[in-house]
């Protein structure tokens, strides 16, 4: 049911970045229109590698010291100026700070910090980042074809090259502190030992389950996943190497975001349809609840310590709550609105946060249930503001891991919740 794989001794890493990087010179170009003028070419030729020209034109623009610092944070060009400035003065001429997905920003009573990390590979798009037992944060380079440890106390990293074409999505920590992650490119999910770098491979059981997606480890140790444009769910027992899947019932469901609620139940996320789906942990029956309005689509979801659903809906800019005992859906309007796109969401100490990545910049969103009332912050990258978070996740003690894939950055988000709000608990 499983191959086995021996990672690749480091010095070999920045070879196959390359080789990911060259691959992915598929992405069209024509994705959007940009101005025809000195400086285009190379643009296309050392941008669109790897994401399409659409990203340049709905940033929120920047300044030439700012575009030249995101510049290289995706990709050295230091060794030819030329070809860097000839960018550089491209993208200052013609997109500028603009505010045209400008967020709403809330104040409130709760201060919060970033601590950033730039990982060590340019271009990777790192995200997805988790916290192990021992306090190390683990992420997943998806375009670099690798994953990655930081010690937060000595900010030393170390990169974990993975078997080609695995282009990993996410990583998880099981009980034994063994890194799991989703080979999204090659179907697979594979087992990295830290200890003595060895990786164990799971290929799929069936060729149309293309791309695992997110990952979760129930109590019993088994590994739950998505599978988002095959449209199923799928189950690994790592003591066998078993691997099972269910397909959702309605076509095109695209199942995004997976979680664990107190009584071993899976909850998925659907991407492409209005609904939650919830999984028998012993038969892999699914049962779909059907989501009060029908452009909805959800791209993650988390539980609280009450049982509650939370979810974002992401088509509507709306953050969601489903109650499993009696059925009811309640729905608030994000701060920055309909066209706001929330994505990421965690609960943490009974509040609910998650980021407006419609915006520009992403902004990051607490939502207090007991008051109903918003507060918000811009995410940084740096001294610019560049990217969008896509997961986030809890530290044991009480933070927030959450990234910016497109400057390479790794974010940890301290809470300081003030004592007045802490005696509402």
């Amino acid at each position: 049911m499983f191959n086995q794989h021996i990672t690749q001794d480091k010095t070999f890493l920045k070879l196959i970045a390359a080789a990911t990087f060259l691959s992915s010179f598929s992405i069209s170009a024509n994705s959007a229109e940009l101005p025809q003028e000195k400086g285009l070419e190379l643009v296309e030729t050392h941008c669109v590698a790897c994401h399409s020209t659409r990203r340049i034109s709905q940033s929120l623009g920047y300044s030439r010291e700012d575009w030249q610092a995101l510049t290289e944070s995706m990709i050295d060009l230091s060794g030819a100026p030329e070809q860097r400035n000839s960018i550089i003065n491209y993208l200052e001429k013609h997109f500028p700070p603009n505010n045209r997905r400008t967020p709403t920003i809330l104040n409130g009573a709760v201060n919060i910090s970033f601590q950033e990390w730039v990982v060590p590979t340019l271009g990777q798009r790192s995200r997805d980042p988790v916290a192990a037992a021992d306090g190390s944060i683990w992420w997943a380079g998806q375009w670099g074809n690798l994953i990655g440890q930081i010690n937060p106390v000595t900010n030393e990293m170390r990169e974990y090259p993975l078997p080609p074409g695995s282009m990993p999505h996410s990583v998880t920590i099981d009980a034994k502190d063994h890194v799991w992650y989703t080979g999204n490119k090659n179907a697979t999910i594979g087992k990295l030992n830290p200890q003595t770098g060895k990786i164990v491979v799971y290929d799929m059981p069936d060729s149309s389950a293309k791309d695992p997606h997110t990952a979760v480890f129930d109590a019993n140790g088994i590994l739950w996943f998505t599978l988002q444009h095959a449209n199923r769910i799928g189950r690994l027992d790592p003591q066998t190497g078993d691997i099972k899947l269910v397909t959702l019932p309605t076509p095109s469901s695209r199942p995004y975001g997976i979680k664990i609620d107190a009584s071993g139940h899976p909850w998925v996320a659907c991407n492409g349809h209005n609904c939650l789906i919830k999984v028998n942990p012993e038969t892999m029956s699914l049962s779909e609840i059907a989501l009060p309005h029908k452009d909805t689509k959800v791209r993650r979801l988390d539980i609280d310590s009450e049982g509650m659903i939370w979810y974002v809906n992401s088509s509507r800019g709306r953050l969601g709550r489903y109650d499993p005992q009696t059925g009811k859906v309640n729905e608030w309007p994000t701060p920055s609105g309909s066209h706001s796109h929330p994505y990421a969401i965690a609960v943490v100490d009974g509040a609910i946060w998650f980021n407006e990545s419609g915006m520009r910049p992403d902004p990051l969103v607490r939502f207090d249930p007991k008051t109903e009332t918003f507060q918000s912050w811009e995410i940084p990258s740096g001294g610019f503001y560049a990217g969008i978070v896509r997961h986030m996740r809890p530290t044991s003690d009480g933070d927030l891991l959450i990234h910016q894939s497109a400057t390479n950055r790794i974010i940890k988000v301290k809470i300081d919740t003030p004592a007045i709000d802490a005696s509402l608990k």
